[in-house]
């Protein structure tokens, strides 16, 4: 089983592929004019849950951004929860 992370810039979305088979993204609306991200929605499909899909795309997702030097509103319930969880990220937080 091979996991493959990309940053669709034309659908502003973080994808996550499993076997080239697309699993779910995180969407985000982006205001370049302050380098904001606000991740708006995650998506999992149901054949994929339960397999870490949502957290490997988000964290891929926050790691971009702040190599990018973006940072973020986690209007999703879910990149909340995982901000929270994942302290390391808390500074990214617009």
């Amino acid at each position: 089983m091979t996991t493959r992370l990309e940053h669709n810039v034309a659908d502003t979305r973080f994808e996550i592929y499993i076997d080239d088979t697309l699993a779910g993204y995180a969407d985000y609306a982006e205001r370049e004019d302050a380098k904001v991200r606000d991740f708006h929605h995650t998506m999992t499909f149901p054949e994929f849950r339960g397999r870490g899909v949502a957290g490997a795309v988000v964290g891929f997702a926050l790691d971009e951004s702040r190599s990018e030097g973006f940072t973020v509103i986690p209007t999703c319930w879910y990149v909340e929860k995982y901000i929270v969880e994942h302290n390391e990220y808390a500074d990214l937080v617009a």
